[in-house]
């Protein structure tokens, strides 16, 4: 969970409520090793839509990361 909270940088709290709401809904689920706990998504259409935008970003992205209207 620390590299997702790295890379959205959002709270522990607030990552993992999320990440519980997702769990529950059945959307990913989750593989413990030790203290570490992996996510997988289980979802198909989630997974379908994940790699569409990763292609629609990957497309663009030359533009993406010259936009002056986005904050870092």
């Amino acid at each position: 969970m620390s590299e997702i909270i790295d890379h959205l940088r959002m709270s522990q709290s607030r990552v993992s409520n999320h990440l519980a709401c997702l769990k529950w809904c059945g959307y990913v689920t989750t593989e413990r090793h030790g203290r570490t706990i992996i996510y997988h998504v289980i979802d198909a259409r989630v997974r379908a839509v994940i790699e569409l935008i990763r292609d629609i970003v990957a497309d663009n992205a030359a533009h993406l990361a010259t936009c002056v209207r986005i904050a870092e």
